[in-house]
């Protein structure tokens, strides 16, 4: 196995090779677009909850399916789909599955019932299974590897911005020309990237750009991904773990803020998934702002990661408990907006962790199983199960439990802070 370079060790001639160029900028732009058309299709159908709810008599618990059975698909699909875009080429399976969502999410503008949509959503879950491991790991490729927090929480908040746009256009679209419409859009947008996707970013360009990045070439590890390899380390199951438990957080605000300000502040639908999106955007520039910050402290010590993560767990659950004991109202809102700004800023440092304790060949793999855990523990039970809780407490009474999520994803990463550099040492040694 070749050596891995730790975190702030590059000599001198590999840190002056190991900066990004013109074509890895271009691979991250595009892959970055269909991860925003990857998220507008997920999260259209949160802005127009309510529509839903009247024209299918529909309940909490049923809508929360709809949003949520994307993110459980994903959890259920990722680690094969991944695993077999490794083998048969990351770029065709990417292309691939953004037909295949964008397919989907037409299919749910032309559901005639609750059943259809549901098929639809399924379906889009099975198309964007495999795009946020296998996305993220073409990325990291094509860039030196001290970018890899920044990148990652990029990388993530690009899903933010996609559901920011699904949000936000989706509901506007959608109180002028209907739910259908809205639908119908965000599909055909995602189809138009989707096609440009391969006849821009080829494979060759991208082992040449590795070449002179300095970077391990990834077809010098013949090893085949192993279980054990993914799952070799301590701080490696507590990043999968704590990020998960995290997104709890930012799943369930996603799906249902929208409904939120729609039921609690008697906004109108469009009105609503306006202001929903721009708590949604608060969280993006989270995810960016730690990230970078992560990186760079982590420069002189590693372990800077966990910690921070843990820090940031913290001051969401703190965040959240304030947000929904006050009263509706500008203090509450502000407080949500800590909140929204916190709720995915692990996402960077557990892409990072991840990346730096599994070599190159089986990143694809390993981002895998960080997405299953993701949408295991967070993002598939945090709509679901907060929509449940709503139907016998009420939606604020469901939202006033996010922070025990929090809580448990500090204590994970706390955790894994206790073995990580020693993991990194152990990581990097070559294979006897």
């Amino acid at each position: 196995m070749s050596g891995i370079v730790l975190e702030g060790s590059m000599t001198g001639r590999a840190a002056v090779a190991a900066r990004p160029v013109a074509y890895s900028w271009l691979v991250f732009a595009l892959t970055f677009g269909l991860l925003i058309s990857d998220y507008m299709a997920r999260q259209v159908l949160n802005a127009v909850f309510p529509l839903l709810e009247a024209e299918w008599a529909l309940s909490n618990a049923q809508l929360g399916t709809l949003s949520g059975v994307v993110a459980l698909m994903v959890g259920l699909l990722t680690f094969p789909l991944s695993l077999l875009a490794d083998r048969l080429g990351r770029i065709r399976s990417l292309t691939a599955m953004a037909v295949m969502w964008s397919l989907a999410t037409l299919l749910c503008g032309i559901a005639g019932s609750y059943q259809e949509m549901l098929v639809g959503r399924i379906l889009v879950g099975v198309g964007e299974a495999a795009y946020g491991s296998v996305g993220i790991a073409v990325v990291v490729s094509v860039f030196p590897r001290s970018l890899r927090a920044t990148l990652s929480g990029a990388f993530m908040a690009g899903g933010l911005l996609g559901q920011v746009l699904g949000v936000g256009l989706g509901g506007r679209v959608a109180a002028i020309y209907g739910w259908r419409t809205a639908f119908i859009v965000i599909a055909l947008l995602g189809l138009a990237i989707a096609l440009l996707y391969p006849l821009l970013v080829r494979q060759r360009r991208m082992d040449e750009v590795r070449a002179a990045l300095g970077e391990e070439d990834e077809k010098s590890d013949r090893s085949r991904p192993s279980l054990k390899r993914l799952f070799a380390h301590k701080s490696l199951l507590s990043a999968y773990v704590g990020s998960g438990l995290q997104l709890y957080v930012a799943g369930a605000l996603m799906a249902w803020l929208p409904t939120f300000f729609h039921r609690y502040y008697g906004l109108a639908i469009g009105d609503a998934a306006g202001r929903a999106a721009l708590y949604l955007l608060a969280g993006g520039a989270g995810m960016v702002a730690c990230a970078m910050l992560s990186d760079r402290l982590a420069k002189k010590r590693p372990t800077a990661k966990y910690l921070l993560s843990a820090g940031y767990s913290l001051a969401c659950a703190a965040a959240l408990f304030l947000a929904f004991a006050l009263p509706t109202g500008s203090a509450q809102l502000a407080a949500l907006g800590v909140a929204m700004f916190l709720a995915g800023a692990t996402a960077g440092p557990a892409g990072a962790m991840v990346a730096n304790l599994t070599p190159a060949r089986i990143h694809g793999t390993a981002f895998a199983t960080l997405t299953l855990a993701n949408n295991i523990f967070g993002l598939a039970p945090g709509p679901i199960l907060t929509g449940r809780i709503a139907d016998a407490w009420g939606l604020l009474g469901a939202l006033s439990l996010l922070p025990i999520a929090s809580m448990a994803a500090a204590a994970i990463f706390l955790a894994g802070s206790r073995t990580y550099a020693a993991d990194l040492d152990t990581h990097a040694r070559p294979a006897a």
